[in-house]
């Protein structure tokens, strides 16, 4: 995911995993993400996103900041360039989660 907007297409909450989200890349391709929490920092809103499919990040987070919209349905997703915000949101997320997941330094 790079600099630009990621949309949300749907939330399956109809599905047995309600935690999945599908976003579009910055190429238009849907990729899929379990929405593991929401964090706020410095008065912004963070998503910390895992990709479902797998691959070699198989157990690498994303994390996005959540970006307001016209649009009521919509929300959108810009990925995060600054290095010590993206560190201090994982920090919080680890440190929520200290006791479910199992991180490796």
């Amino acid at each position: 995911m790079n600099n630009e907007n990621d949309n949300i297409e749907e939330m399956n909450g109809g599905e047995e995993n309600d935690n999945i989200i599908t976003l579009n890349d910055e190429n238009g391709e849907e990729v899929q993400f379990e929405f593991l929490d929401l964090i706020e920092y410095e008065g912004e809103e963070y998503v910390v996103l895992l990709p479902v499919e797998e691959s070699e990040e198989a157990d690498e987070v994303v994390i996005l900041k959540l970006e307001d919209t016209d649009s009521e349905d919509e929300e959108s997703y810009v990925s995060v360039d600054d290095e010590e915000t993206l560190n201090k949101v994982f920090e919080i997320f680890k440190d929520k989660f200290k006791d479910e997941f199992n991180f490796v330094d």
